[in-house]
């Protein structure tokens, strides 16, 4: 049997006071209006031991905030990785006084709709939408009426809402970067190019990731000595594609893979081909899965900052809704140190992959 919900009314009565006593009393107002000590204490006693808590919601509604966030995702809150997302915004709301509640559509546009309905009905100040793996998608209408944040997700038409996203160009930037300063002139791509339209459909990372590889090629007088599209970039693809850049090129140098899982997939052909990593090939890859450290040895990847973007994109939207709770409409977040998130054109927050070095470059 449930147990009644202990009231304001009931503090009162149990300290002989009127409900507006209590009430100034328990939200620390007593001493400020001139309500006696004795009162007071007779107040706090009564809430204590009939185990009063106060409606934060009704509290929140009435000062115009209710200090909750709604966070709507795809598959994100089970994805093995991107799931590190989820503990960064978890913690970002926390530490700044808001809890965060979390819904999950596995794709379902109707699930969507009612999810992000359920969060208004239940009157968050703010909602996140989120995406596992990094896409553009258009942002429902519903969410131009609430302030809205895209995490992992890029807008494919005008929207308020901001979006924070891994800067996937300059990470493929840097992969290339450092096979050149380590002195490789052919590098072979596995998963996607050698032309600039060589990617997997509805892959933002490959776009991005293959437009810094040949932005930094380009700049050398450079273009790839190969080029192998994977729809799916997964160990048998990076497989299959090794053994075929083998095929055309029996002592390749330097190979940037697009991912650590065909990085896997690399590793095993090129081992099956009696080549070594690093003194035979270089390889350099992305997302830093765990795997990237399983391999011997660990193959050097630009790991997503996957906490860190859950983090902004609380920060963000906590800012907006602070914003619009003073009148002053949305407000940019401060940028921040230098390793942190600067805001860009488009109004899209982009963070750094960091590279994790793990010994598979070497000099050519």
């Amino acid at each position: 049997m449930s147990r009644r919900r202990v009231t304001l009314a009931d503090v009162a009565r149990t300290a002989g006071v009127s409900s507006t006593t209590a009430s100034l009393v328990l939200s620390g107002r007593g001493s400020e209006l001139r309500i006696s000590t004795a009162v007071q204490d007779r107040v706090r006693t009564a809430s204590s031991e009939l185990g009063y808590r106060p409606n934060i919601v009704s509290i929140g509604l009435r000062k115009g905030t209710t200090r909750t966030l709604g966070l709507v995702s795809d598959t994100v809150a089970t994805g093995q990785m991107a799931g590190d997302m989820i503990k960064g915004a978890i913690e970002a709301a926390r530490d700044l006084g808001f809890m965060l509640f979390i819904g999950e559509t596995e794709g379902d546009p109707a699930i969507e709709s009612a999810l992000i309905d359920a969060m208004q009905d239940r009157q968050v100040d703010g909602i996140i939408l989120t995406s596992m793996f990094t896409r553009t998608r258009a942002v429902p209408e519903a969410l131009e009426r609430v302030p809205t944040v895209l995490l992992n997700t890029l807008p494919a038409g005008p929207t308020r809402a901001p979006a924070v996203v891994p800067d996937e160009v300059a990470a493929g930037r840097a992969a290339a970067r450092l096979l050149i300063d380590a002195g490789h002139r052919e590098i072979h791509l596995v998963g996607a190019g050698p032309g600039p339209h060589d990617v997997p459909p509805d892959t933002v990372a490959g776009v991005e990731r293959l437009a810094g590889i040949l932005e930094v090629l380009e700049a050398e007088g450079l273009t790839p000595a190969s080029g192998h599209l994977c729809d799916d970039w997964a160990p048998p693809q990076g497989w299959a594609a090794t053994h075929e850049l083998l095929r055309q090129h029996a002592r390749p140098r330097a190979i940037v893979c697009f991912n650590d899982r065909l990085a896997f997939g690399t590793y095993q052909a090129l081992q099956e081909a009696g080549l070594r990593i690093p003194q035979d090939v270089s390889v350099v890859s992305f997302d830093n899965y765990p795997m990237a450290d399983w391999l011997r040895p660990g193959v050097s990847s630009f790991a997503i900052p996957h906490e860190e973007l859950g983090r902004r994109a609380v920060e963000l939207l906590i800012a907006r809704i602070t914003a619009r709770a003073a009148g002053t409409g949305d407000a940019e977040v401060p940028a921040g140190d230098a390793d942190r998130a600067e805001p860009v054109t488009g109004d899209v927050h982009r963070l750094p992959l960091p590279l994790r070095a793990r010994g598979s470059v070497a000099p050519a």
